[in-house]
């Protein structure tokens, strides 16, 4: 009589040339200079199934990819060793079928889109969270349509802005107000506010 279940010792495994990329291979590579937030992005990843290698630079990075190219990347635009473009550039080179995420604290549109053309599939505004970044890795072309629901707002995008250029001119209030081109004054009350919503 023959039987109808699989054999348990040869457990019936669908052909990989089948599965979709993403399904097949989970390998993910974070790359981004604020070690807090690249732990908790690491930890937070590895818990919805990634293997996830971690980059602080631009030569980590490079050096991750030609060890072994990532099936996703989330990588910052702005590192202190350069820009994270390059990163996806070698990436797209070693692996074109990735699919990256960029990530900028800037919210800078021409630089976004600059990403895009170079091989990112999205970027995302920071400050970012692991949902938000987990829901762009796993994103078609049809799901990046939504409006986010509490997008911030023109006042807090600012505020954002004026707080990491003080904190890049080591929270010197004469030289972030010359990079900005604002007066001191000026800089001392946005500073000495609460963020905006």
């Amino acid at each position: 009589m023959k039987n109808d279940l699989p054999d348990a010792g040869n457990p019936k495994v669908e052909p990989l040339a089948t599965l979709g990329e993403a399904d097949a291979d989970k390998t993910l590579l974070i790359v981004d200079d604020d070690k807090p937030f690249l732990s908790r992005l690491q930890r937070a990843m590895e818990t919805r199934g990634f293997i996830v290698t971690v980059a602080q630079s631009v030569a980590e990075g490079l050096a991750a990819i030609a060890k072994e190219a990532p099936a996703f990347a989330v990588i910052d635009m702005r590192l202190l060793d350069g820009n994270g473009l390059d990163v996806i550039q070698e990436l797209k080179a070693k692996r074109p079928e990735a699919r990256a995420i960029i990530l900028t604290g800037y919210g800078n549109i021409v630089t976004a889109v600059t990403a895009v053309k170079l091989g990112a599939f999205d970027y995302i505004a920071k400050p970012a969270d692991a949902d938000e970044i987990y829901s762009a890795l796993m994103a078609t072309r049809h799901d990046k349509a939504e409006l986010p629901e509490n997008p911030m707002s023109a006042d807090r995008v600012r505020w954002e802005h004026i707080q990491r250029i003080y904190e890049l001119c080591g929270r010197n209030v004469s030289e972030t107000a010359r990079r900005l081109n604002m007066h001191r004054r000026t800089l001392q009350r946005i500073l000495a506010k609460r963020a905006p919503r």
